[in-house]
Protein backbone atom coordinates (compact mmCIF):
# COMPACT_ATOMS: atom_id res chain seq x y z
CA UNK A 1 0.00 0.00 0.00
CA UNK A 2 1.17 3.49 -0.78
CA UNK A 3 0.07 6.31 1.25
CA UNK A 4 0.43 9.78 -0.32
CA UNK A 5 -1.17 13.35 -0.08
CA UNK A 6 -2.23 16.51 -2.04
CA UNK A 7 -1.03 19.12 -2.77
CA UNK A 8 2.16 16.79 -2.95
CA UNK A 9 3.02 13.24 -3.46
CA UNK A 10 6.11 13.91 -6.33
CA UNK A 11 8.67 15.66 -6.27
CA UNK A 12 7.50 19.13 -8.43
CA UNK A 13 3.80 18.30 -6.82
CA UNK A 14 5.62 19.17 -3.29
CA UNK A 15 7.35 22.07 -4.71
CA UNK A 16 3.61 23.22 -5.58
CA UNK A 17 2.80 22.57 -2.05
CA UNK A 18 4.88 24.78 -0.68
CA UNK A 19 3.85 27.59 -2.52
CA UNK A 20 0.28 26.90 -2.09
CA UNK A 21 0.22 26.25 1.45
CA UNK A 22 3.04 28.42 2.52
CA UNK A 23 3.01 31.93 4.42
CA UNK A 24 2.40 34.06 1.65
CA UNK A 25 2.05 35.76 -0.96
CA UNK A 26 0.28 38.87 1.52
CA UNK A 27 -2.62 39.19 -0.80
CA UNK A 28 -5.03 36.08 -1.62
CA UNK A 29 -4.51 34.07 -4.50
CA UNK A 30 -7.02 34.25 -7.45
CA UNK A 31 -9.31 31.59 -7.06
CA UNK A 32 -9.00 30.48 -10.49
CA UNK A 33 -5.01 30.55 -10.13
CA UNK A 34 -4.97 28.45 -7.06
CA UNK A 35 -7.41 25.81 -8.98
CA UNK A 36 -4.81 25.78 -11.84
CA UNK A 37 -2.29 25.32 -9.39
CA UNK A 38 -4.13 22.49 -7.99
CA UNK A 39 -4.36 20.59 -10.98
CA UNK A 40 -0.64 21.19 -12.39
CA UNK A 41 0.54 19.94 -8.35
CA UNK A 42 -2.13 16.82 -9.32
CA UNK A 43 -0.61 15.98 -12.87
CA UNK A 44 2.52 15.93 -11.04
CA UNK A 45 1.33 13.26 -8.88
CA UNK A 46 -0.65 11.86 -11.14
CA UNK A 47 2.05 10.77 -13.71
CA UNK A 48 5.15 10.24 -11.21
CA UNK A 49 3.62 8.30 -8.05
CA UNK A 50 -0.11 7.51 -9.16
CA UNK A 51 -0.32 6.01 -12.38
CA UNK A 52 3.13 4.11 -11.53
CA UNK A 53 1.71 2.86 -8.44
CA UNK A 54 -1.52 1.70 -9.60
CA UNK A 55 0.19 0.08 -13.08
CA UNK A 56 2.17 -1.99 -10.08
CA UNK A 57 -0.98 -3.33 -8.67
CA UNK A 58 -0.39 -1.54 -5.28
CA UNK A 59 -3.46 0.43 -3.53
CA UNK A 60 -3.18 3.82 -2.81
CA UNK A 61 -4.58 5.59 0.26
CA UNK A 62 -3.93 9.33 -0.68
CA UNK A 63 -4.88 12.25 1.89
CA UNK A 64 -7.04 14.95 -0.65
CA UNK A 65 -7.64 14.43 -3.96
CA UNK A 66 -10.16 15.80 -6.38
CA UNK A 67 -13.31 16.29 -4.00
CA UNK A 68 -10.92 18.65 -2.07
CA UNK A 69 -10.14 21.26 -5.26
CA UNK A 70 -14.26 21.40 -5.23
CA UNK A 71 -14.99 21.94 -1.87
CA UNK A 72 -12.51 24.46 -0.90
CA UNK A 73 -12.16 26.06 -4.58
CA UNK A 74 -15.67 25.72 -5.77
CA UNK A 75 -17.64 25.95 -2.63
CA UNK A 76 -15.24 27.47 -0.45
CA UNK A 77 -13.92 30.32 -3.18
CA UNK A 78 -16.55 30.56 -5.54
CA UNK A 79 -14.84 28.94 -8.72
CA UNK A 80 -17.04 27.56 -11.35
CA UNK A 81 -17.50 23.75 -10.88
CA UNK A 82 -17.51 23.51 -14.87
CA UNK A 83 -14.05 25.00 -14.93
CA UNK A 84 -13.28 22.74 -12.23
CA UNK A 85 -14.61 19.56 -14.04
CA UNK A 86 -12.98 20.46 -17.40
CA UNK A 87 -9.42 20.80 -15.46
CA UNK A 88 -10.28 17.31 -14.07
CA UNK A 89 -11.33 16.19 -17.61
CA UNK A 90 -7.53 17.29 -19.01
CA UNK A 91 -5.51 16.44 -16.29
CA UNK A 92 -6.75 13.17 -14.88
CA UNK A 93 -6.83 10.54 -17.79
CA UNK A 94 -10.30 9.51 -15.94
CA UNK A 95 -8.84 8.61 -12.63
CA UNK A 96 -11.22 8.54 -9.81
CA UNK A 97 -10.68 7.17 -6.41
CA UNK A 98 -12.77 3.66 -5.73
CA UNK A 99 -13.28 5.07 -2.04
CA UNK A 100 -13.60 8.34 -0.76
CA UNK A 101 -13.66 8.97 3.05
CA UNK A 102 -14.80 12.36 4.39
CA UNK A 103 -14.23 13.21 7.66
CA UNK A 104 -16.88 15.46 8.83
CA UNK A 105 -16.08 18.28 11.37
CA UNK A 106 -17.17 21.78 12.19
CA UNK A 107 -14.66 24.18 11.68
CA UNK A 108 -14.59 25.74 14.99
CA UNK A 109 -12.80 22.17 16.25
CA UNK A 110 -10.73 21.54 12.87
CA UNK A 111 -9.63 25.31 13.30
CA UNK A 112 -9.39 24.57 17.42
CA UNK A 113 -7.28 21.26 16.22
CA UNK A 114 -5.40 23.41 14.32
CA UNK A 115 -4.30 25.50 17.14
CA UNK A 116 -2.96 22.86 19.54
CA UNK A 117 -0.51 21.69 17.20
CA UNK A 118 1.01 25.48 15.97
CA UNK A 119 1.62 26.83 12.96
CA UNK A 120 -1.64 26.97 10.64
CA UNK A 121 -1.19 26.85 6.97
CA UNK A 122 -2.68 29.59 4.16
CA UNK A 123 -5.97 27.41 4.05
CA UNK A 124 -6.08 26.79 7.81
CA UNK A 125 -6.06 30.98 8.25
CA UNK A 126 -9.12 31.35 5.98
CA UNK A 127 -12.18 33.26 7.47
CA UNK A 128 -15.05 30.94 9.40
CA UNK A 129 -16.94 31.65 6.88
CA UNK A 130 -15.33 29.75 3.70
CA UNK A 131 -14.30 26.47 6.35
CA UNK A 132 -18.14 26.72 6.44
CA UNK A 133 -18.44 26.52 2.78
CA UNK A 134 -15.77 23.88 2.30
CA UNK A 135 -17.52 21.89 4.66
CA UNK A 136 -20.74 22.51 3.41
CA UNK A 137 -19.04 21.10 -0.12
CA UNK A 138 -17.54 17.57 1.05
CA UNK A 139 -21.18 17.38 3.21
CA UNK A 140 -22.84 17.33 -0.74
CA UNK A 141 -20.24 16.03 -2.52
CA UNK A 142 -20.54 12.86 -0.23
CA UNK A 143 -24.60 13.18 -0.25
CA UNK A 144 -24.46 13.20 -3.87
CA UNK A 145 -21.77 10.04 -4.57
CA UNK A 146 -22.61 7.73 -2.03
CA UNK A 147 -21.77 5.02 -4.03
CA UNK A 148 -17.96 6.55 -3.73
CA UNK A 149 -18.01 8.53 -0.59
CA UNK A 150 -17.94 8.02 3.36
CA UNK A 151 -19.54 10.46 5.46
CA UNK A 152 -17.70 9.93 9.25
CA UNK A 153 -18.00 12.31 11.93
CA UNK A 154 -14.85 13.15 13.10
CA UNK A 155 -15.46 15.14 16.24
CA UNK A 156 -15.94 12.26 18.40
CA UNK A 157 -12.38 10.89 19.89
CA UNK A 158 -9.62 9.63 17.66
CA UNK A 159 -9.99 5.64 18.70
CA UNK A 160 -13.75 6.19 17.70
CA UNK A 161 -12.98 7.95 14.65
CA UNK A 162 -10.36 5.25 13.83
CA UNK A 163 -12.83 2.53 13.90
CA UNK A 164 -15.32 4.09 12.26
CA UNK A 165 -13.20 4.38 9.08
CA UNK A 166 -11.69 0.68 9.69
CA UNK A 167 -15.10 -0.06 9.40
CA UNK A 168 -16.13 1.90 6.16
CA UNK A 169 -13.04 0.40 4.09
CA UNK A 170 -13.67 -3.05 5.34
CA UNK A 171 -17.35 -2.91 4.19
CA UNK A 172 -16.07 -1.31 0.83
CA UNK A 173 -13.37 -4.34 0.33
CA UNK A 174 -16.02 -6.35 2.12
CA UNK A 175 -13.58 -7.89 4.41
CA UNK A 176 -13.14 -7.11 8.67
CA UNK A 177 -9.78 -4.76 8.93
CA UNK A 178 -7.71 -5.07 11.71
CA UNK A 179 -6.09 -1.91 13.81
CA UNK A 180 -4.27 -1.12 12.57
CA UNK A 181 -4.14 -0.10 8.78
CA UNK A 182 -0.74 -2.15 7.05
CA UNK A 183 1.76 -0.06 5.70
Amino acid sequence: MLRTREPGGAPGAEALRAVLLGRGPSEPWDPVTEALLHFAARREHLAHTLRPALAAGIWVVCDRFLDSTVAYQCFGQGVPRALVDGLAALTLDGLRPDLTLVLDLPPAIGLGRVATRGGADRYERMPDATHERIRAGFRAIAAAEPERCELVEAARPPDVVAASLREAVGRRLGVPLVDPLPA
